[in-house]
């Protein structure tokens, strides 16, 4: 696997030796403020997980990582739930050449607790310590920046508030934990939970993450119920994961890996994301294209009332832009996750454009001596890129706005015991001990592509 970046055509600096660290200090009660220091733009690390690809392990992981940093991405969302996703996010940012060039203090780690499979959670202090030792041995790292409980919809709510009071604690006490935050998909779950923990605790919670609630075909995060709710409970960030619905708004249909056909939509759903594809082919567009910079450069504003002033990856190899150079105002963050470098790069060409459209952009891209009219063509793109996102939503019809359930009706949560140390830590499958790949119809393999979660 390679370790090092490529030098691109339109890189003109050198490569740099060190690069300055995300700005953060801690007193007693007090340290800065998340909305001034979040990336806007999260690298997920879903995909390095046996649900969107066959072999995780094959993944040029470790490349997949540099090029990110490279391109100015400075966060990374895991997951124990993951499959192997933490333990190879770990070993990329354990290599010599991102030690030594982008120390610790210049990038991100968030990652979970309490989920451990599809129908088991342990949410109580003591599996989240156990929890969080793994973790950072995993990630090789001896503090997390952002923790969530996550899918808090599978638990009670004083489990949950075990779990953050348990975060809280390791935080104080340890210092191994810088934000807390809850993750989940049922946006009125997400708003109770916040409205509990302020009420409980008297201190509301860092960050809530949902998950394909802003996308092409649901927006009820932006909704007052939503975004708003969130912040009158005093949730200072809302990270918005998915925007392709966990792959659902792709021309290849939802992703399968060697679990099989995970996705919770409906056949229904899936059928008119397909006549959805196929009305922006006819237009020489993809549907993920679309839904991805749709979400993306809506959400920037969405949700800005819940977003950050961290600087945002300037898409351009070794090129640092603040948040300054953009306007200087916050901005709705966004989770996005790739499974090569084919899509690191179109997702970084298509971030970089919706920058060149902000508020300052036109500035910064004759400064950076790219093309003059870069602004203009942004503005231009995000009509045009809007035009077919609504004629999209009018195919989805009924479906736009459906939310699937989460859990099913009768979950069962499956935790009957503290597991052994062996449980804790078995191994990942490998492709030769898991399930084979479901195809789909007409005998096809799934191409693996832009989910994610």
């Amino acid at each position: 696997m390679a370790s090092t970046p490529t030098e691109h055509l339109s890189t003109t600096s050198t490569f740099p030796t060190r690069q300055r660290p995300i700005p953060y200090s801690a007193a007693i009660g007090q340290h800065t403020s998340l909305s001034s220091i979040l990336p806007p733009l999260i690298f997920g690390t879903a995909t390095f997980n046996h649900q969107y690809n066959s072999d995780p392990f094959a993944l040029d992981t470790a490349g997949l990582v540099t090029s990110a940093l490279t391109h100015g991405i400075r966060a990374f969302d895991t997951s124990p739930y993951y499959g192997p996703s933490e333990e190879l996010l770990g070993a990329a940012l354990a290599t010599p050449f991102v030690r030594e060039t982008f120390p610790r203090p210049s990038y991100f780690i968030l990652t979970k607790v309490g989920r451990i499979s599809a129908d088991t959670f342990d949410y109580s202090a003591s599996w989240v310590r156990r929890s969080i030792s793994r973790s950072l041995e995993r990630l090789h790292t001896d503090y997390l920046d952002l923790v969530y409980c996550h899918d808090v919809e599978f638990v009670s709510p004083s489990e949950a508030l075990e779990a953050v009071r348990e975060l809280r604690r390791i935080r104080d006490e340890e210092g191994k934990i810088r934000y807390i935050g809850i993750s989940g998909y049922p946006i009125d779950v997400l708003g109770d939970m916040a409205e509990l923990v302020l009420r409980e605790t008297g201190e509301p919670i860092d960050a809530v993450q949902s998950y394909a609630n802003f996308t092409l075909q649901n927006q009820s995060l932006a909704s007052v119920r939503g975004i708003q709710r969130l912040r009158n409970a005093g949730v200072e960030v809302v990270p918005n994961a998915s925007p392709l619905g966990m792959g659902l708004l792709r021309r290849q249909g939802v992703p399968v890996g060697s679990l099989g056909d995970f996705h919770p939509a409906p056949k229904e759903l899936r059928a008119a994301v397909r006549e959805a594809s196929n009305f922006c082919d006819r237009h020489g567009e993809k549907l993920e294209v679309i839904a991805l910079r749709w979400a993306l450069e809506t959400w920037i504003e969405s949700g800005a009332s819940c977003g950050s002033k961290g600087d945002p990856a300037s898409g351009l190899p070794w090129t640092r832009e603040s948040n300054d150079d953009v306007g200087g105002a916050k901005l709705g963050v966004s989770v996005i996750g790739v499974s090569n470098s084919a899509e690191l790069e179109k997702t970084m060409l298509v971030w970089r454009s919706i920058l060149d459209g902000l508020e300052g952009g036109e500035n910064t891209a004759v400064q950076a001596g790219r093309w003059y009219r870069a602004w203009e063509w942004s503005r231009n793109r995000k009509a045009a890129v809007r035009m077919l996102a609504e004629e999209v939503q009018e195919i989805l019809g009924s479906w736009f706005g459906y939310a699937w359930a989460s859990p099913d009706e009768g979950f069962v949560n499956q935790r009957q015991k503290e597991p052994s140390s062996e449980e804790a830590n078995a191994p990942w499958l490998t492709p030769a001990a898991s399930p084979e790949a479901t195809p789909l119809e007409g005998g096809e393999l799934e191409e693996k592509s832009l989910p994610l979660r």
